[in-house]
């Protein structure tokens, strides 16, 4: 986290010693009792880091206060996102009550940071002993969870749903944790670190958990709209979810890439990249994004600009673990069985096969050619079915030219809801299935249009 330079700091800087009360639109904030009140009455609960945000806006009443400044001002100690001000922004303007008869409190400043625009005063009051923060680790665990969902590493998945579970334990109605809890869950999920249908369950509960508290909350429409998209099939509503996230929030990386995604599941291909594009600017150091943009590319049977997108992504991370997976495929595609056979090998080098198996799967890639490889796996197949997800069997009998077996497995696929199918309409693996009329009837099962 950038930290707050010495101005910034000596601008802002807490005021430790005295009683302050500050008096604004009708509401009071005792300093020291840590009581927001509106017209004299009870109090109206805030959360620890809620309330330092409001006071170091109301501090600097009429100034802009940046967002590494209150980031160093509010968690001096910790390392957290920027994107949890944005949650505790519209918390408080949820609290303050702005737009009820056209009040406003708080300015956005794009990309910069926020000024308390109302008109604030400050008087003193008699001194009364501090209440402590409840839980404040709640804090530090969260910045945590965002620190290894931002990796997009599959490795760092796990630890980001953990260290989630860990805050809402200690504090369940932190709504920002609900809804990385249920961002962590749908990452488990695309990465089958967990059942699918088991982890969108559990992202979809957090996701809803958390718009119940702060249904401006960003992440958690994302995260109902990543479960709508690849877990229910609900294109309207997983469009409408995400299109509110980025409204919230039109820097949202995460947004624009799934909305990237649904749009090209529709059919809507350049709409779709050109969505992952503002997810790339917003977030350019990211693998997942260019991986994803490599999966554009795929879409478009663009192969050429595929591997230059998942080359990019091995750039970033050269143990990402399906770049090399999209690399194969497109080098398949192209004709170049000797680079889908080395990026195939080296795939299963990083991920752990024994040197013996690696040195079998090297001779039978040189002995068999691409027909002794599709034979090879149509036997596995037919030997450990158990081994394979439904939609894999699928593919694997579709090259074979096993049509009545492919069109099985797919339906097996489509009744367990696999989420690898929301690209169905789109994918050129599936290209040898589309001219069966079984086909069609699968993608309309889906409510998913043939490709035109």
């Amino acid at each position: 986290m950038p930290r707050a330079s010495p101005q910034e700091t000596a601008k802002i800087c807490l005021i430790m010693a005295g009683r302050e009360v500050y008096e604004f639109g009708g509401f009071a904030l005792d300093v020291e009792e840590r009581r927001l009140a509106r017209n004299g009455g009870p109090g109206i609960p805030l959360a620890p880091k809620t309330h330092g945000v409001l006071l170091a806006l109301l501090r600097n009443a009429g100034r802009l206060v940046t967002k590494r400044a209150l980031l160093q001002l509010v968690w001096p100690e910790s390392f957290v996102e920027e994107g949890i001000l944005a949650v505790h922004i519209s918390t408080l303007r949820k609290v303050l009550g702005e737009g009820e008869n056209g009040s406003r409190f708080i300015e956005t400043v794009p990309r910069t940071g926020y000024r308390f625009i109302a008109v604030v005063r400050q008087r003193s009051a008699a001194p009364s002993p501090l209440q402590p923060a409840a839980h404040p680790e709640v804090y530090e665990l969260f910045g945590r969870g965002r620190a290894h969902l931002l990796s997009g590493s599959m490795f760092e998945i796990p630890k980001a749903v953990e260290v989630f579970r860990a805050a809402i334990q200690l504090d369940p109605s932190y709504a920002a944790a609900q809804a990385g809890l249920a961002l962590a869950c749908c990452h488990q999920a695309a990465f089958r670190l967990a059942p699918p249908a088991e982890a969108y369950r559990e992202a979809r509960e957090a996701a809803l958990r958390a718009l119940a508290m702060d249904d401006a909350s960003a992440d958690a429409h994302v995260a109902l709209g990543t479960v709508l998209f690849f877990s229910e099939w609900n294109w309207t509503g997983a469009e409408r979810c995400l299109k509110r996230a980025l409204q919230i929030d039109p820097h949202h990386a995460e947004a624009y890439l799934v909305y990237g995604e649904l749009l090209e599941a529709l059919g809507r291909l350049e709409e779709g990249i050109e969505a992952k594009r503002r997810a790339l600017e917003r977030d350019p150091f990211s693998p997942l994004v260019h991986l994803e943009i490599s999966r554009s590319y795929w879409n478009q049977r663009r192969y050429d600009d595929a591997i230059e997108w998942a080359n990019k992504a091995l750039a970033i991370d050269p143990r990402h673990p399906h770049a090399r997976e999209y690399l194969a495929g497109a080098y398949l595609k192209k004709g170049d069985f000797d680079r889908y056979v080395a990026e195939n090998l080296r795939h299963a080098e990083l991920h752990g096969v024994p040197a013996e198996a690696l040195e079998r799967l090297k001779q039978t890639y040189s002995a068999e050619g691409p027909a002794g490889m599709r034979k090879l796996a149509l036997e596995r197949a037919a030997r450990q079915p158990q081994a394979f997800p439904a939609m894999q069997l699928a593919l694997i009998y579709a090259e074979a030219g096993d049509r009545n077996a492919a069109f099985q497995h797919l339906e097996r696929a489509l009744e367990s809801h696999d989420p690898s199918l929301v690209h169905l309409a789109v994918a050129p693996q599936w290209d040898s299935l589309r001219p069966d009329p079984r086909f069609h009837a699968c993608l309309a099962r889906m409510g998913l249009a043939a490709l035109s």
